[in-house]
Order: C-alpha cells, then sequence, then structure tokens
C-alpha cells in the first residue's frame, strides 16, 4: 500500500488524537501554484525561501507529494493539555431554530490562547527552536494568532515580536496584554520603527493597518535581525498542514458514530482553520470516495473569494513577500476600520484558492451585523461566547438550518468554532449600542486595488 493510500485513522492515537498532519495536497489533481519570486517571477527555491522562513518549515511549504506527516512527539505531547477539542452536538441551537437538521461543531477555544491558532503556533515555535534560532517574528489582526504564538515561544524559551493591526491594537488592548504577559514585544502596525512601516503611514495618513502591512513590517525584522525566522499565522501550506488536526478529529470523532455530514462551514479570513477542518473531508472528494458540500464564508467587508480576482499577487502591503497566486482583492486593500473581527486579510490561502476554482467548494460573504447577530443567538443558547471570526460560520450554519425547516431536509451540518469572543468585548459593545455598520467596498474602489496588481506572465 502506498503512502497516499494508507487510511487515515492508523495516523491516529487511541483518544483519536492525530499523530500525523494530512497533507491535502498530495491528494489535487490540480496542485496550488508555486510561490513566486517577486523580481524573477520564478518559482522560489528552497534556499531562497529558508532566507525567511525556518529549513523544515521551508520543506512543508514544498511538499506536494507526501499525504501524511509525521507531527513530532513534543509537539504531539504539547497538544495533549487541549487536545482532541470536543465535537459538539448544538442540541439546543436545533431546539431554539425549530430545524430537523442536525448541527454539529468543533470547539477549539478550549485552551489559552483561545483558538485555533495555537495547532500551528507550537509546531510552528518547535520548528525554529530546533534550528537553534534565537526568536521569530509575526504579525496578528485580531490577535489570536499573535496570542497562540507567544505562548508557544514561552513555552520553548524563543523571543517573539508581534506586529499587530493598529485597530486591533486599539480595540483589543487585554489581547495585547495577554501576548505581553507570555514575553512577546507587541508593536502597532503600520509603526514607525521599520523602513516599510514608515513608507505606508507616508502613503496612507491615519491608516487603521492591515494584516498585509503586518506582515510586511515582520518580515522586515526577521531579515535584518540575525537567529530570527518569519512565521505566518494563516495563508500558506505549511499553515494549513499544522491545522488538519482539526479535520482528522473531527472525522474520527463523526466516523466514531456513522455520522456522515452534508455540509461543512468554516470562516475564511486567510484560510487557515477551513482549510484545517475541510482537509480530509476535502480528500475524500478528491479521490472520489464521498461528496460534501463544503462552504467558506468570508465577511462583505473583505470578500476575497466572492468579489477578488484569482491571480499572482504579493502576499504583503509592502510588496517584500513572495507573490502566491490566490483569490485576492490587492495587496493594497485596507478593510474598513468598522470592521469588528478578524478575517481582514487580502488574499486567500493558494491552497483554498485552487480548490474553490476548481469547484470544489463554495463561498458566500456576509455583513458584520448579521453575524453579530448570529453570535449573539449562538451565545444565547450554546453558552458559549463566539470570536467574531467563527460567529461567520455561525451565521451561515443557522440559515442553512433554517432551509432545512424550510424543506423539512434532515441534513447534518457541521461548522467550525475557532475560538472565543471574550476579547472582543468591544465589537460586541459596538454592536449592542448600535454603532456597527455594514460597510461593503464598492465595485470601484475594488477595481483600484485589483489595477495595482503585478503583471505576471
Amino acid at each position: 500500500m502506498s503512502e497516499n493510500k494508507i487510511p487515515y485513522k492508523i495516523y491516529l492515537e487511541e483518544d483519536e488524537m492525530p499523530r500525523a498532519w494530512y497533507n491535502v495536497r498530495a491528494d489535487m489533481k490540480n496542485k496550488p501554484a508555486p510561490l513566486l519570486n517577486p523580481g524573477t517571477h520564478q518559482p522560489m527555491t528552497a534556499e531562497e525561501l529558508g532566507g525567511v522562513f525556518c529549513a523544515d518549515l521551508v520543506a512543508q511549504e514544498l511538499d506536494n507529494d507526501n499525504a501524511y506527516i509525521e507531527i513530532p512527539q513534543e509537539i504531539r505531547d504539547f497538544y495533549k493539555m487541549y487536545r482532541p477539542s470536543p465535537l459538539v452536538r448544538a442540541y439546543c441551537l436545533e431546539e431554539k431554530l425549530q430545524t430537523p437538521a442536525k448541527i454539529y461543531y468543533k470547539f477549539e477555544g478550549n485552551n489559552t490562547s483561545g483558538s485555533h491558532k495555537l495547532n500551528s503556533a507550537i509546531a510552528q515555535a518547535y520548528y525554529a527552536k530546533k534550528q537553534g534560532l534565537k526568536g521569530v517574528t509575526t504579525e496578528t489582526g485580531a490577535g489570536q494568532w499573535g496570542t497562540a504564538l507567544s505562548m508557544a515561544c514561552s513555552y520553548l524559551g524563543l523571543d517573539c515580536k508581534v506586529f499587530m493591526v493598529k485597530v486591533s491594537y486599539e480595540q483589543k488592548p487585554f489581547r495585547r496584554e495577554v501576548m505581553r504577559t507570555y514575553g512577546a514585544s507587541v508593536t502597532p502596525s503600520p509603526s514607525m520603527d521599520t523602513e516599510i512601516g514608515k513608507k505606508i503611514n507616508a502613503e496612507h495618513p491615519g491608516t487603521t493597518g492591515s494584516l498585509g502591512c503586518a506582515i510586511s513590517e515582520a518580515v522586515e525584522v526577521a531579515v535584518k535581525n540575525p537567529g530570527y525566522r518569519y512565521v505566518l499565522g494563516s495563508v500558506l501550506n505549511q499553515v494549513l498542514l499544522h491545522q488538519s488536526v482539526i479535520g482528522l478529529e473531527t472525522k474520527a470523532a463523526l466516523d466514531k458514530y456513522n455520522i456522515k455530514p452534508d455540509m461543512i462551514i468554516g470562516c475564511a479570513g486567510g484560510g487557515s482553520n477551513l482549510g484545517g477542518l475541510i482537509s480530509p473531508f476535502m480528500g475524500e472528494k478528491l479521490r472520489g470516495e464521498a461528496d460534501y458540500d463544503i462552504i467558506a464564508v468570508e465577511p462583505s467587508s473583505c470578500p476575497s473569494f466572492t468579489r477578488g480576482v484569482y491571480a499572482y499577487d504579493f502576499a504583503d502591503t509592502g510588496m517584500v513577500c513572495p507573490l502566491a497566486k490566490m483569490y485576492t482583492l490587492g495587496s493594497d486593500f485596507i478593510p474598513s476600520a468598522n470592521h469588528a473581527g478578524g478575517l481582514r486579510y487580502h488574499g486567500m490561502s493558494p491552497i483554498l484558492s485552487q480548490l474553490y476554482d476548481d469547484g470544489l467548494m463554495r463561498a458566500v460573504s456576509v455583513e458584520q451585523t448579521k453575524v453579530f447577530e448570529a453570535a449573539e443567538q449562538f451565545a444565547r443558547v450554546e453558552g458559549i461566547l463566539p470570536a467574531p471570526e467563527s460567529s461567520h460560520a455561525i451565521r451561515v450554519a443557522i440559515d442553512e438550518a433554517l432551509k432545512c425547516k424550510e424543506t423539512g431536509e434532515e441534513k447534518t451540518i457541521v461548522f467550525g468554532l475557532t475560538g472565543t469572543g471574550y476579547f472582543d468585548m468591544v465589537a460586541y459593545e459596538k454592536f449592542h449600542n448600535g454603532e456597527m455598520d455594514d460597510y461593503i467596498p464598492t465595485d470601484e474602489e475594488l477595481a483600484k486595488y485589483r489595477a495595482k496588481l503585478p503583471k505576471v506572465d
């Protein structure tokens, strides 16, 4: 039996926690397009990527062939602190909606960082430590990734420098302080500490920032400081690989009770949690073993799937990172400051972009007031205050369950509850006070950013 054909169950501990990550690229007929050197427009080599990323992570980033990659024992031991995470039947929500649908959610907020981001943070910190590095740099939007990485770095004794999107830095002081508690330095982005930050501030006076801005600053600091590498919380192939533990556990729990979902729903910003949740199910779909309705849910204020274009673009606003082929709004795009959650990235994971372009999944965008209505409804009946990001998936899960109520269909719906919203109370306050609006970029605005896309043959 070839490596690619080994059943995923072989790669589970007795407690259903994975012993290996699943690499969906191995089963993709159309592989995600390679990262390109921004100067030569040639595929990035391992040597070139090694100047920015850790060597082992570069190998994972470029691996399109191995279906399973063993999780090092040290990382598995750390995972046991909070994994396997619970898969919960939302009985109370079903009753409230009076729907014949069965609703399940995979809850990733049951750890100190409060989100799924810790799954990749500990892996990336581990490989940095293994390489003998002093520390890592990164960006964070809503703060979940920065919190997770600061926790992982503290655990392994690494320095952690975080550039936090300015609007989130100002709106979420408690998330910032958790990072500092774990020993990380946290800088609002764009800052005046880097050359790229100064340039962005000069070109966009008073800007509230974006993930693209923060990425540029973090990369600059990593490249200029010996003993540091840059790590990213979403988008990259390696991150979706690490997050596959979410989907593997979900599938193991469902299989245990002979449950086959009809629909799998996840919020989508850069693609880390959605890619992780759907990975083994998408693998079955790619191999022709099963079919699922897979839905990516994104904010209407940052609609890269539903209103972006599939093209090569810079991964960052400062245009120093490799070019990635993805659904993108343009690297210069900065979401409205009134956009309350994360999911602020201008592009989408190359893996998910290829799957979406191949018609293997679909996408919808939702307005943030409707997202917070769903968040509040879920909190009142299920007892968990959800993160704004997760609440995008909750919105569509509720909508789909209500459709089942109208048609009488007994569909099984699974969605990803990526984390808790206890550090997002400013956003909840704005919603309750009626101060939240549904800003949606116009076609003219988006056309302006698309016009700046790099010309790649």
